[in-house]
């Protein structure tokens, strides 16, 4: 899979944003890092007197798997929410690959490289397969091919069948998903999500529902879309999916970050295990 490269967002951003010098002080010093492509500083959420997030802070690197875990009620979702501009924030800042989106609006988001899937299943139940994806791809490609005068629709549906490939359900296209079982539901999901040619990848449960076959599928799925330069975060309950592909875990508990490291970190910490992994077998 080809490397992917992020939007273009310096051309939307403010005259103050382009003011950063490019001489020689600067090639002196060396290129500065690049930033995450996903980051949230100090993310704050409150429904009256309920808090849902309390200060969240984390960032998501372009071409890694990152974990999202913690009990029911987490703040999960509500991070979600958040992220794709779906809930305006009480406080804090959400950026894509450098760029302060926290005030555009989801569509807007979306456009710019931001794709997600849901916990509750989001399809278009009358639809086949193949259809639910073309959704995505149609709206996707005219807007990224416009300049360059291809045919959209042609390289919309060249991108459908690579999706169906790449998710294992090409023997599947013409079939209505609500016949489908929840596991390849959920397939169909995360096509669709990558039909959109997302620079990140927010997925709220996609291993729920499926077998072990499946499982092991969807991880080499989200492992490869990681090497080809893609930002995904996962949110799981399947804890093992999680320790085995994602890079770095972040522990969410009542609102607030708990702990942040890598899996093998994560595990042997007693706060996370007391708060969420359980009895879940330290290696």
């Amino acid at each position: 899979m080809p490397m992917v490269e992020p939007p273009d967002l310096a051309a939307s951003s403010s005259a103050g944003d382009s003011g950063v010098s490019s001489g020689g002080d600067e090639h002196e010093r060396g290129a500065p890092a690049s930033p995450p492509a996903l980051e949230l500083r100090g993310v704050s959420l409150a429904y009256g007197g309920l808090v849902a997030l309390s200060s969240v802070s984390l960032s998501v690197p372009a071409g890694q798997v990152t974990g999202l875990i913690g009990p029911n009620g987490a703040g999960k979702t509500s991070l979600y929410d958040v992220v794709t501009g779906l809930t305006r924030p009480s406080a804090g800042r959400v950026l894509l690959h450098g760029h302060d989106i926290t005030r555009s609006r989801p569509a807007r988001r979306a456009r710019l490289g931001l794709g997600r899937t849901f916990q509750r299943l989001e399809l278009f139940s009358s639809l086949s397969v193949r259809d639910n994806i073309a959704v995505a791809a149609e709206a996707a490609y005219p807007l990224q091919l416009r300049r360059v005068r291809r045919r959209p629709h042609s390289d919309a549906s060249e991108a459908v069948a690579g999706q169906l490939e790449r998710v294992g359900l090409a023997d599947h296209a013409s079939v209505r998903v609500d016949t489908l079982s929840t596991g390849m539901a959920r397939l169909v999901e995360v096509a669709r999500a990558l039909a959109a040619r997302p620079t990140v990848l927010l997925l709220d449960e996609p291993a729920s529902g499926l077998d072990s076959g499946e499982t092991d599928q969807l991880a080499g799925l989200l492992v490869d879309l990681a090497a080809g330069g893609i930002a995904v975060l996962l949110v799981e309950h399947d804890v093992e999916l999680v320790m085995r592909i994602c890079s770095d875990v972040v522990v969410l508990d009542r609102g607030s970050v708990l702990a942040s490291g890598t899996p093998a970190t994560i595990r042997q910490q007693r706060e996370v295990r007391d708060a969420y992994l359980g009895q879940l077998a330290v290696s």
